[in-house]
Order: structure tokens, then C-alpha cells, then sequence
């Protein structure tokens, strides 16, 4: 990037650091390792002051980059007290590097005056807003549908670039299943890099971005808090910013609502990626942007969360090795029943890359156990090693896994299938199991949704029958799976409920034929009635 000279700067030519060495003026996103040693002319707006036991710590950007400035006076005396966070300084420093990470030592710094700060914030929002255009690169495969978000990941990527050159933390929230893993590690694998130019390397990446998964199927209000109050506590002890929030695979229900709006009060912004089914829009004008397929005329069970972040965190930046991501996500979520172009697509991307349909198969099915033991754990370092970094270490990681977990499955669907109760309502068939009375209590896999799954496809499949409902029944909520020809919608069942039954104060979501519903324990046996009614009925 081209650098405009500083109009009210009155330092215009060399600066002399001593007799020997001179001084030129750099950019903050210009230094790297050429500079260490050399002595420039900065300036920045200073984002933090740190007083260590030794030196002060002036933490400069310029909307080109970071430089953390150290002053020394003596051990644990405030270096240069007259600047403090806010104001613009001009200063002559020599380039070392501390931690990985480069430092500019103060030979001589001066604080702009009003006038100056004012210019210099105009410079440096214009620098980050021209910084902040997205890549515009072409999708990985054909799609109508991506099409159509183009204009909507443009907008996203923009507000996500934008923060990271504005020092901006950034939390990506996402779904506890394969997925919603697929998911927040695309996001993750484009923004760290960004992070990690902006702030020079060494440990930024886990003081400005961290990854969690959410164990619900929305954005609670226990993991909006905590979000919260983590943000809030850096804000106070280290002067960081309120994040941007990434809601991913969740993120666009009422459920959702109130812990979105629990945040921005506290000045967070959200963006959320998904494709789960809602009955009303509350979300977009909470939003910096809401990106979905239901919002572009569009069915969400056509492209999954993991296959709309891995497209879209190419935009983001210049990510690498996720071309096999979007085939594993959307086979992990069964999109080949409702797009199965677009999978087949993206599963000959894969196999370019060396991923067989069966790795791919066992991947999801790894990620999936995995999930279940990590629970809210961030996991950083595991995740890589699953997703493939490195590459020999995922295969082999995955050869060892995949057997164990395929054989806990089996066991599961065994015992799904001596539990599980069918009867015939109208034309279609109810497949009933009571979870908590079947199965060991908490910590057992398969979750109660995949043994659900298992056996609703083992009596489609091997029983013939084609109008089916299948569902696990547990103390406060019930789990559902249903056939096309079953003509089911998860979302009519719980309007139904809301009308018939609002003393069973029930919610939930997810696509039509799959999600789930939660109701105070009380009202489980009005409940199930209900539910053999709603299908008698369709």
C-alpha cells in the first residue's frame, strides 16, 4: 500500500538517531525481518499501555499493522507518563523482536496534538476500510444458491477484515457436531492468519481469537454471558475491545434472540451463518449480517453450515487445505438427500485431494464422538490434528478411532433396536424409544439424536417403510427424524404445540423431517400424545 505523507506531521525529512544512523519513516505493516536492528520514524494511535516490572508498553496501530512500543526509565517506573491510551504519537524506534513477535524500542516519541489525532483517525479508518475489501474468488463448485450469497459473504468478510485491523477480538461460536465443527475450523483456519500478520505473531492468536462449540443446537444465554463477561474482563484488566461474535451452524431461531441481544447491550457485534429452518426472521436486524439460504428463497437442508463456512472463509482470506471440508460436512449432515449435486461435487474435490469417500465418512464419524468428549472445550490443537494438520497424523489418527466408535454404534443401534416400539398411525409409521430407560446415563455414545438416526435408517432401510417417524423420547425433550413420505415438519409440530399444549412450554428446531424439541418434564406424556395425533393427521 502506497503511504501518504502526514500533513500536520512537522517531521518531514530523515530524522538523525544518532551521528552514525538515520531514520525513515515506515509503516507499521511494513516491518518484518529486514527491520530488526534498524531504526524508523512511527506513527500510531495507541490502543493499550502496559506497565510491566521493567519497561512501559505502548501498544500503536496505524490501520496498516501493530508495533507494541517499549519505553524504559527503570524497573517498573512509567516511561513517557504524559501518553496514554487514545492519543497519536509520533516516535523514532529500533526495530528488535521480544517472543516472537516484533517491538519498537523508543529512542524519542512525541504525542500529536487534537488536530493531528483527528486527521490521523480520518487516515487511518479510510486505510482499514480500503484494507478491509474482501477476496472475491470463485466458488468451488456450481451453485445457484452460493450465488445468491455472494453479495452476503462479500459483507460479512468485509466486517470480519475490518475487525481484525481494528485489533478486534473475534469468537466463533458453533454447533457441537461434525458439522458445526466443519464450520468454526474454516472460520478459524482464514482468520488466524489475519490475526496473526496484524499482530505480528507470538501468542495474539489466543488473546484475539478463540472457537467454542455450543452443546445446545442455538446460541444460549449461558454461552452469551460467558462470552460476555471473558470480553468484558479483558476490556477491564488488558484494554481490549468487545468482540465480533460468529454464530455458525446456530444462530438463527428466536431461541437464538435474547442472547444476541444480551450481548450487543455490552457493545458486541454478531454475524451468523446457518441453514436451520425458522418460523419468523428476528435475527437480521440484530445482525451485522445473517447469512442463510432460507433468506435467499432457498432451503437450508440443500447446503449445510460446513459447506457454506469452508466457500466462505475463502473470501476471508487465502486459506489453504479445507477443499475436502465441504464434502465431509455435507455428507456428515446427510445433504446428498437433498442437494446431492452439489455433494457429489464437492466429494470429487475431495477425492482430488486424496479423500476417499470412507475417509471422508470416517472423519465425520470421529468428529462426532469427539464432539460428545470435548463438549465446550476450544481443543484448538486436536481439532487441527482431525481435520488434517498434518495430513499423516489425521489418517492415522482416524484409522484407529473410526473402528471403535463404528463398533459403539453398532452396539448402540443393537440396543435402539430391541427398545424400540412401532405402531401404525394412519399410513405412517411411529418408531418410538425411551432414551433414559434404554441406554446408560450421561457420557454413552451414540448421543440420543445419532441412535435416533441409526435406527430410523435401519428401519427405513432394512424394513421397508417409507412413511416413518422415528423418535427418542427422554425426560424433557424428544428427538425426531422422519422419512419425506412421511410429509412431517418439525417446525408444524412445535406451532401445534404452542397452540394445543402451552402449558408444556415447549421449544426447539431444526429442519423439517430433524431436530429436536425440549418441554418441562411434566408435560412429557401430553407430549407424545400430541405428536401421535400430528401424525395421524398429516
Amino acid at each position: 500500500m502506497k503511504r501518504k505523507n502526514f500533513k500536520s506531521r512537522p517531521q518531514k525529512e530523515k530524522f538523525s538517531v544518532s551521528s552514525q544512523q538515520r531514520a525513515e519513516e515506515i509503516s507499521l505493516g511494513e516491518i518484518n525481518l529486514n527491520s530488526k536492528g534498524k531504526a524508523f520514524i512511527v506513527n500510531g494511535l495507541v490502543e493499550k499501555v502496559v506497565q510491566t516490572g521493567g519497561p512501559t508498553l505502548f501498544s500503536i496501530s496505524d490501520g496498516t499493522g501493530l508495533l507494541a512500543l517499549k519505553g524504559f526509565v527503570g524497573p517498573g517506573e512509567r516511561a513517557f507518563p504524559e501518553i496514554e491510551e487514545g492519543d497519536s504519537v509520533n516516535a523514532i524506534v529500533k526495530i528488535n523482536e521480544y517472543n516472537d513477535a516484533f517491538e519498537g524500542e523508543i529512542k524519542k516519541i512525541k504525542k500529536l496534538t487534537e488536530a493531528e489525532t483527528k486527521e490521523f483517525k480520518i487516515r487511518i479508518e479510510k486505510i482499514q476500510r480500503e484494507g478491509a475489501k474482501p477476496l472475491t474468488p470463485e466458488f468451488l463448485i456450481k451453485s445457484s444458491i452460493l450465488d445468491k450469497l455472494r453479495p452476503n459473504f462479500i459483507k460479512a468478510a468485509t466486517e470480519i477484515r475490518l475487525a481484525v485491523m481494528q485489533n478486534r477480538p473475534i469468537i466463533v461460536r458453533h454447533h457441537n457436531d461434525a458439522d458445526g465443527y466443519a464450520s468454526g475450523y474454516s472460520l478459524e483456519r482464514a482468520i488466524l492468519p489475519l490475526i496473526e500478520k496484524q499482530h505480528g505473531g507470538g501468542k495474539s492468536a489466543w488473546e484475539f481469537f478463540s472457537r467454542a462449540p455450543c452443546a445446545a443446537p442455538f446460541y444460549e444465554i449461558d454461552d452469551s454471558i460467558r462470552d460476555t463477561a471473558n470480553s468484558l474482563r479483558n476490556v477491564a484488566k488488558f484494554s481490549n475491545k468487545m468482540p465480533l461474535v460468529i454464530i455458525a451452524d446456530n444462530g438463527s431461531s428466536e431461541q437464538d434472540l435474547i442472547a444476541i441481544q444480551q450481548g450487543k447491550v455490552h457493545g458486541m457485534d454478531f454475524i451468523v451463518i446457518d441453514h436451520h429452518q425458522f418460523d419468523k426472521d428476528v435475527i437480521s436486524k440484530e445482525v451485522l449480517v445473517h447469512i442463510t439460504p432460507f433468506l435467499v428463497g432457498e432451503d437450508g437442508s440443500h447446503f449445510s453450515a460446513g459447506m457454506l463456512c469452508s466457500e466462505f472463509a475463502r473470501f476471508i482470506s487465502n486459506v489453504k487445505n479445507i477443499e475436502q471440508i465441504p464434502a465431509m460436512a455435507a455428507m456428515a449432515d446427510r445433504i446428498d438427500l437433498g442437494n446431492p449435486d452439489a455433494v457429489e461435487q464437492y466429494v470429487k474435490l475431495a477425492e482430488k485431494s486424496g479423500y476417499s469417500r470412507q475417509l471422508l465418512s470416517d472423519i465425520a464419524t470421529v468428529i462426532d464422538f469427539v464432539s460428545a468428549k470435548l463438549r465446550f472445550m476450544e481443543a484448538r490443537e486436536f481439532i487441527e490434528v482431525i481435520f488434517g494438520e498434518p495430513r499423516d497424523k489425521q489418517k492415522e489418527l482416524v484409522k484407529l478411532l473410526a473402528p471403535y466408535i463404528r463398533n459403539l454404534e453398532e452396539k448402540g443401534l443393537e440396543i435402539a433396536k430391541s427398545a424400540a416400539k412401532i405402531e401404525e398411525l394412519g399410513e405412517t409409521h411411529l418408531q418410538s424409544i425411551f432414551i433414559e430407560e434404554a441406554f446408560p446415563g450421561f457420557g454413552f455414545y451414540p448421543k440420543p439424536g445419532k441412535v435416533v438416526g441409526l435406527v430410523h435408517d435401519y428401519a427405513k432401510e432394512k424394513k421397508s417403510m417409507n412413511r416413518l417417524v422415528s423418535v427418542g423420547i427422554m425426560r424433557s425433550a424428544i428427538t425426531i427424524r422422519a422419512t419425506d413420505e412421511a410429509n412431517f415438519s418439525v417446525h408444524e409440530l412445535l406451532d401445534l404445540l404452542h397452540k394445543k399444549l402451552p402449558a408444556a412450554f415447549a421449544d426447539g428446531g431444526g429442519h423439517k423431517n430433524a431436530g429436536s424439541i425440549n418441554f418441562i418434564p411434566s408435560q412429557q406424556e401430553p407430549v407424545v400424545k400430541l405428536l401421535k395425533d400430528f401424525i395421524k393427521s398429516r
